[in-house]
């Protein structure tokens, strides 16, 4: 039977055809399993997940297999992306018990939902040390037939546990100290800990694999502007330039791969997710302002054009991801990075052999190979010394890559990260003085506003995704509210329409209604179906935990109103995390971020609607932690910028050196476009 046909998920119907009697996630699942009185078979993965891909050919896609699962299992398949709370609390059982975790993510349940063994890839023959699939399910269906008393006990017990943990960062109690020093106390321990993390000989933290950064580099942004540690924004510019430099970063279509395998940002896990090249575009576009950095501007905008041209869906959303692998051997390569990768004989195929040679050279191609020892990936390690001529073979490679067969993408609109997106494109449009990046993000928002945000005060909801203009069924999460309230709080500041502003404001109501109980924020909607355990990560990851995205929100929102409400619940969980966030600062990138903005105020200013462009340009020019723009109308002759900071405002001024003086704003590469 397939019940995946109609799913939402591009990842679910990527196994619609398999011979596995799959269900959704579903209390119906369950009722099955109940009274097949079988076991869940519980498979998560996401679209652009290679081993995914692998072990649905090797084992999904085995008539064998698929027998031995419909015959013993009930078996359900979740994309992680569409059901993040799902996710997080079979991930926390699969670290459990095996001390990692990854994708595919393999967990067996009993019919209540509760885990009794986990893992994640299996192969199909015995391996390294792993049992095969087909050993493992045999193994499994024995002890459930055998020895359930056993299979009861240790399910008891990991949902145990699991609920014991189920906060990944317990709040500390409220402290006595003032706001101001405690949050300062947490942004020192904070930066000193990345300081010394940090890695001065190919920057970024940590070994292999090596991530993007993106929302601690935030952090150390803002604490340099708010603090004057030079160090700290030498650490964000040479972290930025070895992951532009690098393979990581696409040197022909422009956007982010996931990570690096290597600790040189050198080989990319191709799959390309629009949550990091979101973060990553404001990253830039932030460091563009701090500095004036060419690499910066020259990375915004070709990001900013991936996000429109590789990821933009006919509705005016932006998809999920782009898949790592491509279904042709290309320059000796299969699967996983063919559609990126070159060597001699392709470049020269395509450029010609001196230009073939120029690109040899300049992007380290061979000499020796860098991917599976047949063919490479791009860098660009140093400026080419002809712009011109790496802007016309870039174009030509471009266009011989767009023959190559091309990853498949996964179309999904997720709220949270299509929130991310929408903020990111009208901080950057606005940086560098780019309607056009502003208008997409308008588009985006209005598709969110009329799909994914049913509003009624408190009872608005958030659908999570859609796809071709249609909502899926996962409801949204704490993420969903907060990433989206903050992208159309960027919009108001952007464009002084006030139903965007009053979008925000049900949001922040709807979500205080939904995921605040009691002392701190949840995930999950009380009022969603439950799951065995309600799992809550504080800690922000691949992208901005709910808690971080919500409370950055209140800040904003609490600053242009003035709302005495929304910023006393800011600052009271912002203090009872700041202990945690100080000592996990990688870990807590938004918070840190967020914590600095409420720490210097933010600032605010009063911007005339009628206010002249360069007034708006010196706003947005400016390093000012957390500041936010509070559109005002009025009459012509009240055409003025006003600065204000807690409680107290400057005089309205018209003239823009006045105003840079003001707010810091550099302006000495801020001038105005030549093209816009």
């Amino acid at each position: 039977m397939n019940r995946l046909r109609s799913a939402t998920s591009p990842y679910l119907q990527q196994h619609a055809d398999n011979p596995v009697d799959w269900w959704e996630w579903s209390p119906q699942a369950f009722a099955a399993a109940e009274q097949r009185d079988v076991p869940v078979f519980l498979s998560v993965g996401y679209a652009a997940c290679h081993w995914c891909h692998v072990m649905a050919h090797e084992s999904f896609e085995d008539p064998t297999v698929a027998a031995l699962l419909n015959e013993n299992f009930v078996s359900i398949k979740v994309d992680r992306e569409e059901r993040p709370d799902v996710d997080a609390l079979y991930m926390r059982a699969t670290q459990a018990l095996t001390g990692q975790g990854g994708w595919p993510m393999t967990v067996f349940l009993d019919p209540a939902g509760r885990p009794f063994y986990a893992g994640t890839y299996f192969p199909p023959e015995p391996r390294h040390g792993m049992p095969s699939f087909t050993e493992l399910l045999l193994g499994i269906s024995r002890v459930w037939s055998s020895e359930r008393d056993r299979v009861s006990g240790t399910a008891e017990s990991l949902t145990e546990a699991i609920a014991r943990h189920a906060t990944s960062t317990q709040p500390a109690p409220s402290p006595e100290a003032p706001l101001a020093d405690v949050l300062r106390d947490a942004m020192d321990q904070g930066a000193v800990l990345l300081r010394n993390q940090f890695d001065p000989q190919h920057a970024g933290f940590g070994g292999a694999p090596k991530f993007p950064p993106g929302m601690a580099l935030e952090f150390l942004l803002r604490y340099e502007a708010a603090t004057g540690e030079s160090w700290a924004l030498d650490v964000v510019s040479q972290t930025c330039h070895r992951m532009a430099r690098g393979g990581m970063y696409d040197q022909i279509g422009g956007g982010f791969a996931r990570y690096s395998v290597d600790n040189q940002w050198v080989v990319p896990h191709f799959e390309k997710m629009l949550y990091d090249n979101a973060l990553l575009l404001r990253l830039y576009a932030h460091l563009w302002r701090a500095t004036g950095d060419p690499l910066a501007k020259r990375v915004t905008e070709e990001t900013a054009e991936f996000l429109l041209v590789e990821l933009t869906t006919p509705e005016g959303g932006f998809a999920s991801a782009l898949d790592a692998d491509s279904d042709e051997v290309i320059a000796g390569v299969g699967r996983e990075g063919a559609y990126y990768v070159w060597d001699e004989g392709t470049l020269s195929d395509a450029l010609g052999p001196q230009d073939a040679q120029w690109v040899q050279q300049l992007c380290a191609v061979g000499n020796p190979h860098t991917f599976e020892a047949v063919s490479s990936v791009l860098q660009l390690r140093s400026d080419p010394d002809d712009w011109a001529r790496w802007a016309r073979v870039r174009a030509t490679l471009a266009q011989v890559r767009s023959r190559r067969p091309a990853p498949a993408r996964d179309d999904k609109v997720v709220a949270a990260w299509n929130g991310l997106a929408i903020t990111a494109l009208v901080e950057a449009g606005g940086i560098l003085q780019k309607p056009a990046w502003i208008a997409a993000a308008q588009r985006c928002g209005q598709l969110l506003s009329d799909l994914h945000v049913q509003v009624d005060g408190a009872q608005t909801k958030v659908a999570r995704v859609s796809r071709d203009g249609l909502v899926g069924d996962p409801p949204g999460v704490l993420e969903d509210y907060g990433a989206v309230a903050n992208a159309f709080l960027s919009l108001y500041q952007a464009t002084g329409e006030e139903a965007w502003f009053s979008r925000a404001r049900h949001l922040l109501a709807a979500a205080m209604h939904r995921f605040y109980p009691d002392e701190g924020f949840t995930d999950v909607d009380a009022s969603a179906t439950p799951l065995v355990v309600a799992v809550t990560d504080v800690a922000d990851n691949a992208y901005p935990s709910g808690t971080s995205s919500i409370l950055e929100a209140l800040v904003t929102a609490g600053t242009l109103a003035p709302d005495t409400d929304l910023l006393a619940v800011a600052d009271a969980q912002l203090a009872k995390l700041a202990p945690a966030a100080g000592q996990q600062p990688r870990f807590a990138g938004l918070l840190l971020a967020t914590m600095t903005a409420r720490s210097t105020g933010p600032a605010e200013v009063k911007l005339s609607t009628k206010a002249e462009p360069p007034l708006r340009l010196v706003t947005n020019l400016s390093t000012r932690p957390g500041l936010v723009i509070n559109p005002q109308t009025g009459p012509a002759d009240s055409a003025s910028a006003q600065v204000c900071q807690d409680n107290v405002c400057l005089l309205p001024t018209n003239d823009p050196a006045a105003l840079a003086q003001e707010l810091g704003a550099r302006l000495s590469w801020g001038e105005p476009a030549a093209d816009d």
